[in-house]
């Protein structure tokens, strides 16, 4: 039997780690493991080649992905997925392991309708799918959240100032979420909570009464308010200096946690083990710590749960 194994969309720490582990149980299971090249678009363009247990070597620490990766246009496109399907069946490969966030998974669901046996693996530092409790790249992504804050506040302390630390998430705000209780934010801006900047500036008023000259705010970058206009109002009515962090593709590098680590390596061997036991188009995930298989349609149709009890924790913890 042959494989192939592609990442595909924006790259997340850990995902070398899937990569081995497919290339390796694979391998292990008597199979040939094929590596794409820059996702979609390579298996479109045929960048295809046989790995390794070699291959694979002094990866499992390393962040970005070895195979690149590529957001495609092409294959977004009826004409592209079934010139994918074609270009898997000229290389033999009968089962396709894709890692990557929403819309990679959504390109494989298109794929597997046509036949093709697919595994998704949850590659995003956003943690925006939500049939799994985490996905590949998060937990790295916010301990570089982390680290920054830790940074951040010996410098707004020294000079007094307020600092809006933006973050990634697209439309999820759980890397800010979870990073404003970790590093003890004053307050946090995410999409699921419609921003209250009045409240933000009482808070920070309230704390200078107490004689607390800094404060740390994170701004998820879909929360409907720009950092710059932010910062601009709580200069305005605290009258205090309020600069701007802006982390950006900072949080995607890195080296991946032993959670990313973990979660990476598992799945990989759990896809691997559903393609030789014969069963077709899942989506791996973690839910309650153990690894799980999902329909791929019905796991993308699952609607994130946002977490109150957290977010209502962030402002008990920082007065």
């Amino acid at each position: 039997m042959k494989i192939g194994v592609l990442t595909s969309g924006g790259d997340a720490p850990g995902m070398n780690a899937a990569i081995r582990a497919v290339v390796r149980c694979g391998i292990d299971a008597g199979m040939e493991v094929y590596g794409i090249k820059r996702g979609f678009d390579g298996l479109l363009d045929g960048e295809i080649e046989q790995m390794s247990l070699s291959s694979v070597g002094d990866i499992l620490h390393r962040g970005g992905t070895v195979l690149k990766t590529a957001r495609s246009e092409r294959f977004s496109t009826e004409e592209g997925v079934k010139r994918a399907k074609v270009i898997l069946g000229t290389f033999g490969i009968d089962a396709l392991v894709v890692i990557g966030g929403d819309g990679s998974m959504r390109g494989a669901l298109e794929l597997s309708k046509l036949g093709v046996n697919l595994m998704c693996l949850p590659g995003t530092i956003d943690n925006d799918l939500a049939y799994t409790d985490f996905t590949i790249g998060f937990d790295t992504a916010v301990n570089t959240v982390l680290d920054a804050i830790s940074k951040v506040r010996d410098t707004s302390y020294a000079h007094e100032r307020n600092t809006i630390i933006e973050v990634m998430g697209r439309h999820c705000g759980d890397i800010a979420l979870y990073a404003g209780v970790g590093g003890g934010a004053e307050a946090v801006l995410i999409p699921e909570i419609e921003a209250d900047v009045n409240r933000i500036c009482r808070k920070i008023l309230q704390g200078a009464g107490r004689g607390k000259l800094n404060s740390i705010i994170i701004n998820a970058e879909g929360s409907g308010i720009s950092s710059d206009k932010l910062a601009k109002e709580i200069a305005a009515v605290t009258g205090r200096e309020t600069r701007i962090v802006v982390l950006s593709y900072l949080q995607r590098g890195g080296v991946p946690t032993l959670d990313d680590r973990l979660l990476a390596s598992q799945s990989g061997a759990k896809a691997v083990e559903l393609i030789k036991t014969g069963i077709r188009n899942k989506a791996i995930g973690t839910v309650s710590g153990k690894i799980q298989a999902f329909e791929i349609e019905g796991a993308l149709n699952e609607k994130c749960e946002f977490n109150h009890e957290l977010y209502e924790l962030i402002d008990v913890l920082s007065k």
